[in-house]
């Protein structure tokens, strides 16, 4: 996994890159928790994250927004963390031109950046969100929500309610022309501590239906 350092807004970022094995292959870009919550790169499910779609072939960068770790700027309330992912899913473009299709994964704080990158970037074709934070910012900009994929939240979550997810996925079930799915792991709090293995396999599982050739979401 070489280290990267690339052009962001606010001045370099840092980043953890996986060149696609073929050129076409997918982009996986992978999206840290809260960075005010001590959230990195380096975050367990992020880590998990990014070697689940390296495994599967995809071109995967996970990178350390503004103000973390080897990153410049300083933390701007989202506003500038979604120029970031902007900037750094230009930087994988620029040398993986050939991808047809993106994913966005991204754990809390970066399932709210990974949710409104794309509704600005029509080449994201799939989303992973995990304890995507529904009760803590308005997710009305997902209207209409332009690409199908899943949301995985913690029963025990405290931090964000898993009826607030709940919410969120009716609202969003209700369009046209996206698939959203949605998983609950049993006792799992906000950091999925001991329920870690069942999130990824939750995460395998939708990966396995996704990229099946029979799959019917395009």
């Amino acid at each position: 996994m070489p280290s990267v350092i690339f052009p962001g807004p606010e001045g370099r970022l840092e980043g953890r890159y996986s060149p696609a094995p073929r050129p076409r292959a997918p982009v996986a870009m992978i999206l840290h928790p809260h960075p005010q919550g001590g959230g990195t790169m380096n975050e367990r499910i992020t880590q998990r994250l990014y070697k689940t779609f390296t495994d599967r072939g995809f071109a995967t960068l996970r990178f350390n927004f503004r103000g973390v770790g080897r990153s410049q700027g300083s933390f701007d309330n989202g506003i500038g963390e979604l120029s970031d992912a902007a900037a750094a899913l230009d930087w994988v473009q620029s040398i993986h031109s050939e991808a047809q299709t993106t994913w966005v994964a991204g754990v809390s704080f970066g399932a709210l950046i990974g949710m409104q990158l794309l509704m600005r970037r029509p080449e994201v074709r799939g989303f992973i969100s995990i304890a995507p934070p529904a009760n803590m910012y308005d997710f009305s900009f997902l209207a209409p929500c332009p690409a199908s994929g899943i949301f995985i939240q913690g029963v025990a979550d405290t931090v964000v309610q898993p009826v607030a997810v709940q919410k969120l996925v009716d609202k969003l079930r209700t369009q046209k022309h996206i698939t959203i799915h949605h998983e609950e792991i049993p006792r799992a709090n906000h950091f999925f501590e001991n329920e870690q293995e069942e999130l990824m396999a939750s995460v395998d599982n939708y990966l396995d239906f996704r990229l099946s050739p029979d799959c019917p979401i395009k």
